[in-house]
Formats: structure tokens, C-alpha cells, sequence
């Protein structure tokens, strides 16, 4: 629990600093897990995202690996240090697979193109495409490894908890606002139902870090926790955007810095939720349980 109250207290007050915290947390937790362990001096990341026509690619070469293609979605891959990075292990004697590496960003034949990075949220953590031209790179576990691994739907969760943090920032900037004036009827109404969005995440997430602590979160048990409270927090985020947007009108979004910066960091931040996409992939996982679960 300490860990997602630390991410949504950080993302209440800046979401751009929650954005590279939860990155580099997530990276520590796993090489902690794989017992590779990282320096103090050491930034890391993890570069894990697909992208059709895009393919990154690992060789076993004079007694390592290297690295070749294109990874999408690698957030700034050009200040960190270190990465954590998936890639399509090709082999001559055997199935292809999926392994993670461990990747020093400061070494030749790798190309960032944060270039590409237009955004208007999140602008300073740039995710453009990597280039890897024979990189070298060090296994972190095994094929399969990184999505088999006991927790791996943890690290998403952690995600929520900064979005959660990016709603309650805006939630306070209405609930000010409500204490400047005389609010009406429309505004009580926004306010509360602002309260009922953010109250619902804060208490998914709560019993979230229980079930984790408790151990009843492995497996596909993970899998279906994660899914529903990345999915509770969007629908929050969501909400409190269009809760705040009615409520307040467009003054804020055009006079107060800090809040339009807030919202389009936010806007674009939770779009790491498919929306209708994942909300089928929680379908399809409870499916799979054959009993229905409520």
C-alpha cells in the first residue's frame, strides 16, 4: 500500500516526475526480483511496448547478446541510463520466444527519436522509437520470463495509482473553486459526483495492496485484479476530466497553467488503458474462470 500511495501523493502534486518515479520503481522491483541487482547511480527504465511493423530483435553473439530493430514507446530512453527492454529472441536451433534484457543506454548503435514526440501532455518524457544496431544487452530470466512472472500484473496497477493521483489534483482544483464562491445545485452535484469517482478508486486500490499483501494476487488472480482496478481508475480519471470541464468551464483550461497542464498530462497518461479494448481482455479472462465472479 505505501508504494501506491506514494505514486497517486506524487501524481496529485506533478505528474510528470510521478510519470518517471513509477517507471523507474517498477524497473528496480523487477531486477530485484531477478536478483540483478542495479547500482545507485543508475536511471532505468522499461521499454516493453509492441508496435506494428516494429521488431526488436536479439542474436546470442561472442558470448552474449545483441540487439537489433525498432522498439516503440520508450520514454526517455535519451536521459536514463539503463533499460529494461523485451525482445523477439531468434534462434537457428529452436522456437522463437520473448525475453527481457537489461540494456545500457550510453553504448553505441542506439538511435532515440524523440523527434517524433509531439505531445502536449506529458511533453517532457519524451517515448519515441529506438533504433538498436548490435547493442549489447545482458538476459534478465529466461523466455517468457517477464510476463510469467510472479507480480508482473503488479506494475500495472502502480500505474493506476498515479492516475488516481492525477484525478485527485484536479478533484481538489473543484473543490476549491466550490469553496471561492457560493456553488449551486450544478456545482454540488459535479462536486459530489467528482467525490463518489475518486473515493471508488482510492478504495479499489486500497484493497488492491491488501490482496497483494495477503497473497492473493498471483496468477490469473493478478491478471484479473490488475485488469479491473486499471479499469475502475480510467473510468475515475475520466469522469472527473468531464465532472471538472463542466463544472468550471473553460477559463481554467485557458488562464490556470498548472491546471491545463494537469488535465493534457493526464488525458494522454490513462490513454495506457485501451479503453474497450481491455475492458474485453477482462471479459475474456472471466470467461476463462468458468464460474461467474460476483
Amino acid at each position: 500500500m505505501q508504494l501506491f500511495d506514494a505514486l497517486s501523493t506524487l501524481a496529485a502534486a506533478d505528474l510528470t516526475a510521478a510519470r518517471v518515479v513509477e517507471a523507474h520503481l517498477d524497473a528496480l522491483a523487477i531486477l530485484h526480483q531477478a536478483g540483478y541487482p542495479p547500482r545507485p547511480d543508475q536511471t532505468w527504465g522499461v521499454f516493453a511496448a509492441e508496435g506494428p511493423g516494429l521488431t526488436l530483435t536479439a542474436m546470442p553473439a561472442d558470448g552474449g547478446w545483441r540487439l537489433d530493430g525498432t522498439k516503440p514507446w520508450c520514454s526517455l530512453a535519451g536521459l536514463l541510463s539503463h533499460a529494461l527492454v523485451t525482445a523477439h529472441v531468434a534462434r537457428a536451433d529452436g522456437p522463437p520466444g520473448r525475453r527481457l534484457f537489461a540494456v545500457d543506454l550510453r553504448q553505441p548503435g542506439l538511435t532515440v527519436h524523440d523527434d517524433v514526440w509531439v505531445a502536449r501532455g506529458l511533453a517532457q518524457v519524451t517515448s519515441g522509437p529506438v533504433d538498436f544496431s548490435q547493442v549489447a544487452a545482458d538476459p534478465v530470466g529466461g523466455d517468457g520470463w517477464y510476463l510469467s512472472r510472479p507480480g508482473f500484473a503488479w506494475g500495472g496497477i502502480g500505474v493506476a495509482a498515479a492516475w488516481c493521483g492525477g484525478a485527485v489534483g484536479l478533484a481538489r482544483t473543484l473543490f476549491d473553486s466550490a469553496g471561492g464562491r457560493a456553488p449551486d445545485q450544478l456545482a454540488l452535484a459535479h462536486l459530489g459526483a467528482v467525490d463518489l469517482a475518486v473515493t471508488g478508486a482510492k478504495y479499489a486500490l486500497a484493497a488492491a495492496a491488501a490482496d497483494i499483501d495477503g497473497g492473493a494476487a498471483d496468477g490469473p488472480a493478478g491478471s484479473i485484479l490488475a485488469a479491473r482496478v486499471r479499469g475502475i481508475v480510467a473510468r475515475t480519471v475520466d469522469d472527473v476530466i468531464f465532472h471538472i470541464g463542466h463544472a468550471l468551464g473553460p477559463a481554467p483550461l485557458a488562464l490556470d497553467a498548472r491546471h491545463a497542464q494537469r488535465v493534457a498530462d493526464l488525458e494522454l497518461y490513462v490513454r495506457q488503458h485501451h479503453a474497450e479494448r481491455d475492458d474485453a481482455a477482462l471479459g475474456h479472462m472471466l470467461m476463462m474462470t468458468g464460474s461467474a465472479p460476483w
